[in-house]
């Protein structure tokens, strides 16, 4: 027997009553079904998938988020794939969608990353657990407290430098931890310039470790720009990963709302 459910982006799909056989293309998620009691369930991942490690290290890769092997997936007999909007290839989730259901998520504040632990725990039937982690999620989000709201630019990239926009789970998520976004008018994630950095006049400059891996000797590049501004390397996957992730790395993002 099989339901009809809706994914973020609106698109409805048939799924099996439980699904048993579940390829997931998103990190995030992928860590979230493991904290959800799913792991058996996952058949596949990508090689970005990587925790938890241990309960991962046996299920097969497929590729990455934007390569992924759509031979090796019709291999492992999915009734049920993953994939994020953003993060997976347009061209490979919709030749996925011919022949298999495909959930897509699309995680774009703090709130959608809420509503797709809700909508997933409908497709697993895991509706208890994934309720319990949304209103941990939110008493959790409703304790964090900035004793200084600060203005912040929050780079990913380098050659060229590239920040976050108004329209990315990162710049929500700053926000929440007691942040405001220096370019919080901007969309998605634009290139910027050091003359450009310098006119938005960022109280705190955070450099992620992801998707560029930002290092202590580029906090030294920049401080010859900006030598009266402080300069912090932050957890990338701790602003860019929704799920469990915020849960398990408030005490991470206390300190940051205390600095």
């Amino acid at each position: 027997m099989k339901s009809v459910f809706f994914d973020q982006i609106g698109r409805n799909l048939n799924v099996n009553e439980t699904p048993r056989r579940i390829i997931s293309l998103v990190p995030s998620i992928t860590e979230l079904l493991v904290d959800i009691g799913l792991k058996a369930q996952i058949v596949g991942r990508t090689k970005f998938c990587v925790y938890p490690k241990e309960a991962l290290k046996a299920i097969p890769i497929i590729g990455g988020t934007k390569t992924i092997h759509l031979d090796r997936i019709k291999q492992l007999y999915p009734d049920l794939i993953i994939a994020n909007k953003e993060e997976n290839q347009k061209d490979q989730i919709e030749a996925l969608a011919e022949k298999y259901p495909v959930w897509i998520s699309d995680v774009p504040n703090f709130d959608a990353a809420l509503d797709m632990i809700a909508g997933l725990g409908k497709v697993l039937r895991q509706e208890t657990a994934c309720h319990q982690i949304i209103q941990q999620s939110k008493a959790l989000q409703s304790s964090l407290f900035p004793l200084n709201r600060q203005r912040a630019a929050y780079l990913i990239w380098r050659n060229p430098y590239m920040t976050i926009g108004k329209d990315t789970y990162i710049h929500d998520l700053l926000s929440v931890t007691g942040f405001e976004n220096v370019f919080g008018e901007q969309t998605r994630y634009p290139t910027i310039t050091i003359e450009e950095l310098k006119a938005a006049h960022p109280d705190i400059i955070l450099l992620s470790s992801e998707p560029f891996p930002f290092k202590e000797k580029h906090i030294q590049e920049l401080a010859e720009h900006f030598p009266d501004i402080p300069i912090q390397l932050v957890d990338g996957e701790v602003f860019s990963w929704y799920g469990t992730r915020f849960i398990k790395k408030i005490e991470y993002l206390r300190g940051l709302s205390k600095s």
